[in-house]
């Protein structure tokens, strides 16, 4: 507590002779009550605190320095470059991974299309061998089988009698004439139920036929069979060797084929 008085002074006395103070009395070493007019507490203050802000009220008055103030403006101007190139880095990234995508997307799809493209034509080409290859060996089999049974002549020309419709008049058989003597025997019922008559035409290869009637004409021939059965497996290959098999021409009336024998 720190008193405070209010009124004159007391007179502090005079030191006695010698240089010594006069002893006091009691009284004096007090401040009677009636003197006291008011007081207040005092306590010391935060000693550091005023401490640390002496040195900044100190600086805020003294000079910056141009070269300190330069070497500021220089960091902050390389951060924010900083902070604005990783940004602009950040974009640049993003927008090359989307491009990059988009462009391997698109080349991905191409070589895949290339690929699908490239097995088809090779299926196409397998196809094709495979189908020559069939047909090349099902003609050797077969002229093996004409040599070997001749008499299977007889059922062509049964087949083709029955191809030509019942109204059909004045019906010729043609055959090779090495298989007349072979359709004479062994289809005689049938040229007789039809009043068809047989004859012998070198032009007709062997193991086939043709029926001329006057309705219409059934080319039973081994040429034109051969070329219809593999034109629906795709090949072009003729029953003789070095020709190349062609479509007949289209004879007006002219009846259905029939199968082979």
């Amino acid at each position: 507590m720190r008193p405070m008085t209010s009124g004159k002074p007391r007179p502090v006395p005079a030191p006695a002779e010698g240089g010594r103070a006069a002893p006091r009395d009691l009284y004096s070493r007090f401040i009677p009550r009636e003197e006291l007019s008011s007081f207040e507490s005092w306590s010391f203050g935060d000693v550091s605190a005023g401490a640390a802000a002496g040195p900044a009220v100190q600086g805020s008055d003294a000079p910056i320095d141009p070269v300190e103030l330069h070497a500021q403006q220089l960091r902050a101007a390389r951060q924010s470059g900083y902070q604005d190139g990783y940004r602009d880095g950040l974009v640049a990234l993003e927008g090359f991974k989307q491009s990059f995508a988009s462009q391997t997307t698109t080349q991905v799809g191409a070589l895949v299309r290339s690929v699908g493209e490239q097995l088809d034509a090779l299926q196409q080409e397998m196809a094709r061998a495979l189908a020559a290859t069939a047909t090349a060996l099902a003609r050797q089999v077969l002229r093996s089988e004409l040599a070997a049974r001749p008499e299977c002549v007889t059922q062509v020309a049964e087949q083709a009698l029955d191809a030509l419709l019942l109204s059909a008049r004045h019906i010729v058989l043609r055959v090779h004439p090495d298989d007349h003597a072979l359709v004479a025997l062994g289809s005689a019922e049938a040229l007789a139920a039809r009043g068809a008559r047989l004859v012998a035409d070198p032009l007709v290869a062997r193991g086939g036929c043709r029926l001329d009637s006057d309705i219409g004409l059934v080319d039973a021939s081994i040429d034109e069979r051969w070329r219809r059965a593999v034109a629906s497996l795709g090949s072009d290959l003729a029953w003789q060797d070095g020709v190349t098999a062609a479509a007949p021409d289209v004879v007006p009336g002219e009846a259905q084929e029939p199968g082979d024998g």
